[in-house]
């Protein structure tokens, strides 16, 4: 049985895309950073779904779909976190 490395995804190649057109914010970034997340759980509950009709033939691949949605959700909220860590402290500097 060979063993295939995930491939996790990059957040920074929406980024590249959008300075490539020279309309890179910060917020279309984010956004489409969220909605890559939430494809890739959309991804994980449709293998789910297939596994309960027992349509998928290989538990290995649900299990990885499932982990794969719940570290990139993980991240998110974890830069979610060190956003919010960076906005608060810039709250607290003195004009």
């Amino acid at each position: 049985m060979k063993i295939e490395a995930l491939k996790v995804p990059e957040f920074s190649q929406p980024a590249e895309k959008l300075k490539e057109k020279g309309t890179a914010s910060f917020g279309e970034i984010i956004k489409e950073s969220i909605q890559r997340v939430a494809d890739i759980e959309k991804e994980a509950n449709a293998e789910v779904e297939r596994l309960a009709k027992n349509e998928a033939s290989d538990l290995h691949n649900v299990m990885i779909a499932i982990e794969k949605a719940d570290l990139t959700f993980q991240l998110m909220m974890q830069i979610r976190n060190k956003i919010i860590s960076a906005y608060e402290e810039i709250m607290r500097m003195q004009v």
